[in-house]
């Protein structure tokens, strides 16, 4: 069986084994081993928090380069809405997709072009009879896994529409073959642009049996220079754009939520307050909601760690180019009484126990047993010195046998202490 394949990975020769991203990392996927941060697979989520705080930046995101596009006859750019904040002094989103064609793409899609329609049809999802709520989007491929590995619970809530980036990229090869009837589907090669490492994940493992069909992923910060250096403001552009108020607005925390025109919404954007809001929906701790959004980066998708620009900055420009924009460039039939498939995932993902001590029952019960014990033997001050993010993680190591007692210099120390006293 193919494992996960991951976006976020370590430089080793960076690593000076700080425990820096060990106290960040959402669901404790970091220890340090031998003085250097070690990642593991089945819990790493790749939000980019590691990246984001690492001060040796020994944490990088895998992506695609603009050369791997070379191997396609058909090159299609899809942007996400963030690209446009990046960008000082920017009037006009054409000037960005026109730059997109001049760095050698053949074809622009926006995503906020998808997005205006993905949230029409989520319009329609939430009027469904049997719709579990509040309904939680699946537009941030990081908070999906991060459900499926803490909050099984909650697996049902997930509202099982494909994200803006899948349904352009569709939408993309359709438009493709019937401006190049000739074309065939292995010449047409799709790339996203992306703001973050988790979205690159995505591609590469696709989705609860859903095979991408987007290509390439190429970060934003990689492409930022190439078209700067294209983009000239005082040229005359090509009238490109094809998305509105909605579609644009999806780049920022609550963009998404508010399109669905209902105030019984929550949007919730960082990691720590995505998992304080399911903690609370998984207690029924929160008010009857319609729809919740939730993004892992802070500020939502500008707060990437693949951008360029500071996330608030970003958000301010995003806002004076939605200003005079329509609200919407895409509707759906009013006539239309269901929502297509090809915007449709049928399965979700397959929970994936993090916290399962033994697949035995008495065993995990006797294991737990075993870490409390041990627990209340540490000092509980969760200072990372182990190698583990706290106590708690510490002595469950211990119990699994990944980890030695003498890792904890703390108690070593005091029981030394205690020998020579004796």
């Amino acid at each position: 069986m193919k494992g996960y394949e991951h976006s976020v990975q370590l430089d080793p020769k960076k690593c000076a084994g700080c425990t820096t991203c060990l106290k960040h990392c959402p669901t404790e996927a970091i220890r340090i081993k031998n003085g250097r941060a070690v990642i593991a697979d089945a819990r790493c989520i790749d939000c980019g928090e590691c990246i984001r705080v690492c001060p040796h930046k020994a944490k990088k995101a895998v992506c695609s380069s603009l050369e791997d596009m070379e191997k396609f006859k058909w090159k299609i750019a899809l942007p996400a809405p963030t690209l446009y904040g990046q960008f000082d002094n920017l009037s006009d989103v054409d000037f960005v997709l026109n730059g997109l064609k001049k760095i050698g793409f053949d074809q622009v899609f926006e995503v906020s072009k998808a997005a205006e329609l993905v949230s029409a049809y989520t319009r329609m999802y939430l009027k469904t009879d049997g719709v579990k709520k509040p309904a939680i989007s699946s537009a941030c491929p990081a908070v999906v896994r991060l459900i499926g590995l803490r909050f099984p619970s909650l697996n049902d809530h997930i509202i099982h529409m494909l994200p803006p980036m899948e349904v352009a990229a569709q939408l993309a090869r359709k438009q493709a073959k019937e401006l190049n009837p000739s074309l065939k589907d292995e010449e047409i090669g799709v790339c996203f642009i992306t703001p973050c490492p988790a979205k690159a994940s995505y591609v590469k493992n696709g989705f609860a049996g859903y095979e991408s069909k987007v290509d390439a992923v190429i970060s934003i910060s990689d492409i930022y220079f190439q078209l700067i250096s294209e983009m000239k403001m005082d040229d005359s552009v090509d009238t490109l754009s094809e998305s509105g108020m909605i579609g644009i607005g999806w780049a920022s925390s609550g963009g998404e939520a508010t399109a669905i025109f209902n105030e019984d919404y929550l949007a919730a954007d960082g990691i720590d307050n995505v998992i304080r809001v399911l903690d609370q929906i998984e207690n029924g701790n929160v008010p009857p909601l319609e729809f919740i959004e939730l993004n892992a980066c802070i500020g939502g998708c500008v707060g990437g760690v693949l951008t360029i620009q500071n996330p608030f900055v970003a958000k301010a420009r995003l806002q004076s180019l939605r200003r005079y924009l329509p609200v919407s460039q895409n509707f759906i039939d009013k006539k239309s009484s269901y929502i297509p498939d090809e915007y449709l995932f049928n399965e979700l993902p397959e929970y994936q126990p993090i916290s399962r001590l033994s697949d035995s029952m008495a065993e995990s019960m006797r294991m737990m047993a075993d870490i409390q014990r041990f627990k209340e033997c540490l000092p509980g001050i969760d200072c990372g010195s182990c190698g583990a993010p706290t106590c708690r993680a510490f002595a469950e190591d211990v119990i699994k046998k990944t980890a030695c007692p003498e890792d904890c210099l703390i108690a070593a120390s005091r029981a030394k202490k205690a020998e020579k006293e004796n």
